[in-house]
């Protein structure tokens, strides 16, 4: 029953991974497509998030079915309820970047390099996808001071979103024309910072699993210590 139940883990842990591989591609190919207008890249994101949308579906049966079939407890019991919540949550950042997609596609042209500065699009995008890499090494590896890295980055996130509702009327007002287009770049960035909240509370989620595991490694060793000196006297 125990060999089952880490066997089931193990497959839902992988599919956590594969969603988070996928969203984080979705995130990447957003900024090359903005960065190039390239409609064909953007028409690609739309396609991959019924991939997104099917796998979310998978691992949310997948959490059902642990906890119907093997009631799991402690520290398995805390994997299964973050991976329900991570999961939650990298389904929204794969609507965001299809959203984005979409405003790439609407554009209909590329975007002045001077605007895309003045607005910080490109560190907004930069510091989302570092944001998503850090959470997803940090699932890899284990490693709660590679997802306490993410806290950080969205403090960059918030500051710029902060920022650009003055930063867009002062553009509107010198260029009423281009009204459009920074309007799209303004929920771009909007986008981007729900992204960065997202990506924070996957970065929460890893680190109560992680935490726990280690208390329990911990644990268990200061157990089989204890139970080793009791032979040998």
């Amino acid at each position: 029953m125990s060999q089952h139940l880490d066997t089931e883990i193990k497959l839902l842990k992988d599919n956590i991974l594969e969603l988070m591989f996928l969203v984080k591609n979705q995130l990447e190919k957003g900024k090359k497509a903005l960065d190039n207008f390239d409609e064909e890249l953007a028409h690609e994101i739309m396609a991959n998030e019924k991939r997104v949308d099917s796998l979310e579906l998978t691992i949310d049966r997948d959490c059902e079915n642990l906890l119907a079939l093997h009631n799991p407890v402690a520290v398995d019991l805390r994997f299964v309820m973050a991976a329900f919540k991570i999961n939650s949550d990298l389904e929204r950042v794969g609507d965001h970047a299809n959203s984005i997609a979409k405003y790439i596609i609407d554009f209909g042209g590329s975007i002045d390099e001077k605007t895309v500065e003045t607005m910080r699009l490109e560190e907004m995008y930069k510091t989302s996808v570092q944001m998503m890499t850090n959470a997803f090494n940090a699932f890899i590896t284990e490693d709660t001071e590679l997802a306490r890295r993410v806290f950080k980055l969205d403090r960059t996130l918030n500051e710029i979103n902060r920022e650009v509702s003055e930063v867009t009327s002062e553009l509107i007002k010198k260029d009423v024309k281009e009204t459009k287009n920074y309007l799209y770049l303004f929920s771009i960035i909007r986008k981007l910072e729900r992204v960065g909240d997202l990506t924070k509370n996957i970065a929460e989620e890893l680190i109560f699993y992680i935490e726990a595991k280690v208390l329990k490694h911990q644990k268990m060793k200061s157990k089989n210590n204890s139970d080793s000196g009791e032979e040998e006297e």
